[in-house]
C-alpha cells in the first residue's frame, strides 16, 4: 500500500495528465502538490511509483504520466467526484421527461454523448414476459428449420435453428401441435421449466427440438443493430489519445458495428450495483489501452432492465463523467417507471 506522500503525488500527476496530456515533472508535482518534500525526494517517490507500475517513462520526455494500474487506483481510492451543476441537472431532467421508453433510451445515449463529448450507448431492454400464442417450424434444408413464435401481444419472431438431426415435415407438424396444445400462453421461462419437468416423460426429439426452439427465440441475433442505442461515437475520432492509433480505432469502430461485444460488456456491468470502471483492456471487450468504459444499470419499477455508459479515452475526466453516468441512469429509471 503507497504511503499517503506517495497517494498525493500520484493523484496530481494523474490530474495534470488528465488535464493536459502531457508527461508530468518533479518540478510541476513540487509546485502543484502542496507537499514540503525537496525534489530529491519526490524524485524517489517518482522512482518507487514506476516501480510498482503506477506511473511510466515515455522515451521522448523526462516526465512521467500514469498507466493502466495508476488508473485503477486513482479510480478506486483517490478520486474526489464532483457534483453536477443545477444547470446540468435540469438539462437531465428536461431531456428524459418522454413519455415513449424508446425516446427515452434514444434521448439517453445523446444526452451521454453530448455532455461528455465522447461515445454514449444504452442497452435496450430485453424482451421478457411475453406468453406464446403459436409456434410453427417449417423445413428448409437438412437439419435446418425455421420457427415462427407469435406472442400474445402480436410480435412475431422468426429464428433458423439448425437441428441434431432432420425431420420430416410431420414430425415438425407434430411438434408444433404439441407445444400450441400444451404450452399456449405460457411465458419463456415457464415453457422452459415445465420442459425441464417433463423432460422424462415427453418424446426426447421433439424435447430437443422444442428447447432449441426456445434458446433460439430468447437470443439476441449476433450483429443485431436494435440491441444497444449508441450515440456520438465519431466523437472519438477527436480525441488526440484515440485518433493517433488507427488500427485499433478501426477496431473500436468494427464493435460499435457488430455491437455483439459491447452487449457481453453491458450485460456483465447489469449485474453489479452502482457505477462501474473498466480502465484500458480490463474489460476484455475494448481494443485500446488508451480506452475507457463507464457504466451504470437503470432500472423500471425497481427491475433491472439494462445499463448505460460512456465509452472515451483512458484521460478522461472521472470526476465529471462517473457522476454524469449515474445520474442518467437514476433519471432514466426514474422516467421509465412514469411511463
Amino acid at each position: 500500500m503507497l504511503d499517503k506522500r506517495a497517494q498525493i503525488l500520484l493523484k496530481t500527476l494523474i490530474e495534470h495528465y488528465i488535464s493536459d496530456g502531457q508527461p508530468v515533472g518533479s518540478r510541476t508535482l513540487s509546485v502543484s502538490s502542496g507537499l514540503d518534500l525537496s525534489p530529491a525526494s519526490i524524485r524517489n517517490i517518482m522512482s518507487e511509483l514506476e516501480e510498482h507500475g503506477f506511473i511510466a517513462s515515455p522515451h521522448t520526455s523526462a516526465g512521467r504520466i500514469p498507466t493502466q494500474r495508476g488508473y485503477r487506483l486513482f479510480v478506486d481510492s483517490l478520486l474526489t467526484v464532483q457534483p453536477l451543476e443545477s444547470e446540468i441537472l435540469r438539462r437531465l431532467e428536461h431531456e428524459l421527461s418522454s413519455p415513449d421508453p424508446q425516446e427515452l433510451i434514444n434521448a439517453a445515449a445523446e444526452l451521454l454523448s453530448n455532455m461528455t463529448h465522447f461515445a454514449g450507448l444504452v442497452m435496450i431492454p430485453k424482451r421478457q414476459g411475453a406468453a406464446f400464442r403459436h409456434i410453427e417450424f417449417l423445413p428448409l434444408s437438412d437439419k435446418r428449420i425455421l420457427v415462427i413464435i407469435v406472442t400474445t401481444d402480436g410480435a412475431v419472431q422468426n429464428r433458423i435453428i439448425v437441428a441434431d438431426k432432420p425431420y420430416s415435415a410431420s414430425e415438425l407438424s407434430q411438434a408444433s401441435n404439441f407445444f400450441n396444445q400444451n404450452y399456449a400462453g405460457s411465458t419463456l421461462d415457464e415453457v422452459k421449466k415445465k420442459l425441464h419437468e417433463e423432460l422424462q416423460q415427453m418424446h426426447s426429439d421433439i424435447t430437443r427440438l422444442m428447447t432449441a426452439a426456445l434458446d433460439a427465440s430468447s437470443k439476441t441475433a449476433d450483429g443485431s443493430k436494435e440491441s444497444v442505442v449508441i450515440a456520438g461515437e465519431r466523437n472519438l475520432l477527436n480525441v488526440q489519445d484515440l485518433s493517433t492509433n488507427v488500427t485499433s480505432l478501426r477496431k473500436l469502430f468494427e464493435i460499435f458495428e457488430r455491437r455483439t461485444s459491447l452487449m457481453q460488456l453491458l450485460d456483465n456491468s447489469q449485474r453489479a450495483a452502482g457505477v462501474q470502471i473498466f480502465i484500458g483492456g480490463e474489460s476484455g471487450y475494448l481494443p485500446l489501452d488508451e480506452c475507457s468504459m463507464v457504466t451504470a444499470p437503470y432500472q423500471a419499477n425497481g427491475q433491472t432492465l439494462g445499463t448505460l455508459g460512456v465509452i472515451g479515452p483512458t484521460r478522461m475526466a472521472y470526476e465529471r463523467v462517473i457522476p454524469i453516468v449515474d445520474i442518467t441512469a437514476k433519471l432514466l429509471s426514474n422516467a421509465l417507471s412514469h411511463t
